[in-house]
């Protein structure tokens, strides 16, 4: 039986991630529209830290379109211990979303979060604003991991 044209090869992770260099804040400079950020306007910060547990402390937080402050607390767990590029997160447990990386910076400066099924997609920064050349390059790449870049919305930082 031939698959049919529309499916997907498996979506690829990097071949490994440092936690210890990946932790602390990271800035949202674009995503796919998604229903749990819907009342964040702008300033949108992912914060991650290594718990005592072995397990991933979440805080993101945003500002409100009534300017007000937002706060979401959750937790992350490595599910690949040989490359640790995937992850599950859960701010309601216990559901937990798939968080895969699937492209970071050599210096750990930019990354890129995605899923199986590419329903959802981030660009995540370490500095509140991206070079336009990096981020085209970005985005250049994403049709090849079989995400649609005209979908991304880009995050609005206060510089």
């Amino acid at each position: 039986m031939v698959a049919a044209a529309s499916a997907q090869a498996p979506l690829e992770t990097v071949a490994k991630v440092d936690l210890n260099r990946y932790t602390g804040r990271w800035y949202e400079i674009a995503k796919y529209p998604t229903i749990f950020e819907r009342k964040c306007d702008r300033d949108i910060i992912a914060t991650y830290s290594l718990r005592p547990d072995g397990k991933i402390g979440v805080t993101n937080t945003c500002t409100t379109k009534e300017g007000k402050p937002s706060i979401a607390n959750g937790w992350a767990k490595v599910v690949d211990s040989k490359t640790g590029s995937k992850l599950k997160v859960t701010f309601f447990w216990p559901f937990f979303g798939d968080y895969w990386i699937i492209e970071l910076g050599q210096n750990y400066e930019y990354a890129v979060i995605g899923e199986p099924s590419r329903k959802y997609l981030w660009v995540l920064s370490r500095t509140a604003k991206i070079d336009d050349k990096l981020y085209a390059e970005i985005t250049g790449r994403l049709a090849a991991k079989g995400y649609d870049a005209s979908k991304l919305e880009r995050a609005k930082q206060t510089d």
